[in-house]
């Protein structure tokens, strides 16, 4: 399946679902959307790429490894509390800045979930592939 309409296809799918998952990111607080399902949205397009291509090719293009990006997201998300709570007000309060964007804890919180869950995730994926083929 490395046929060469299937990589360039798969090359031109895989950003718009990348620009895709972070439109879910950035909408989600609100709205149906978010860190969760925007993630899972792009770790299907690293498939697309693992299958076009080889889960080294995915690696080499991540550049950071999944599982410190999992970690940076766990972090993110936990550190979005402290803000809050360093305020004096209940851990994972939502802050938000007094500019006309939208901005606040939640975003940051979102932005954990989204690393978390594509390291995680890619990194179970990229270990099945690497051992299978």
């Amino acid at each position: 399946m490395k046929s060469v309409i299937f990589k360039t296809t798969a090359h031109i799918v895989i950003g718009i679902m990348l620009l895709f998952s972070l439109y879910l990111l950035f909408r989600g607080h609100n709205e149906p959307g978010g860190g969760f399902i925007g993630a899972l949205i792009a770790v299907i397009a690293f498939a697309l790429l693992m299958l076009s291509e080889s889960p080294h090719y995915v690696r080499k293009r991540i550049g950071l490894s999944p599982g410190m990006i999992a970690l940076t997201g766990v972090g993110l998300s936990l550190g979005s509390g402290f803000f809050a709570a360093f305020s004096g007000k209940a851990y994972l309060t939502g802050l938000w800045c007094k500019t006309g964007l939208a901005l606040g804890t939640p975003l940051l919180f979102d932005v954990g979930v989204y690393l978390a869950v594509i390291g995680g995730v890619l990194s179970i994926l990229l270990d099945l592939a690497e051992e299978l083929l």
